[in-house]
């Protein structure tokens, strides 16, 4: 499957579950480690399980295994490893402290982080 259609499958698995903040980064050119990256939210350990349980379900129903999961254990910061798409799954606090979107040359989900940041000046 190529990582377009991959991509689609999996916002539509994660929008599925009511994933939050749902944001794609085409990191070809940043990195070799994959070419998309898909960042989401779930309000709980609960929420993040089950939204890594929707993308490696319809996943496996288009015959496509991922290569990896991890982190379902706690449900903060979950991590499922497609090949040619990376997904991360992380509760709000988690997403707002390791901010992995400025990484990638976005800005923080967060509106008060924003705030903060002009305050400083």
């Amino acid at each position: 499957m190529d990582s377009k259609k991959l991509t689609d499958l999996v916002v539509n698995a994660l929008e599925d579950i009511k994933g939050i903040d749902i944001k794609v980064f085409d990191v070809q050119d940043k990195t070799t480690i994959t070419d998309v990256m898909v960042i989401a939210s779930g309000n709980s350990n609960r929420q993040v399980k089950a939204l890594v349980d929707s993308v490696v379900v319809k996943c496996k129903e288009n015959d496509m295994r991922p290569l990896g999961v991890e982190g379902t254990d706690a449900g903060e910061w979950a991590l499922i490893d497609l090949g040619d798409v990376v997904v991360h799954v992380m509760q709000p606090s988690i997403r707002d402290f390791y901010n992995i979107e400025k990484l990638w040359g976005e800005e923080s989900p967060n509106p008060s982080e924003h705030q903060e940041a002009d305050h400083s000046n």
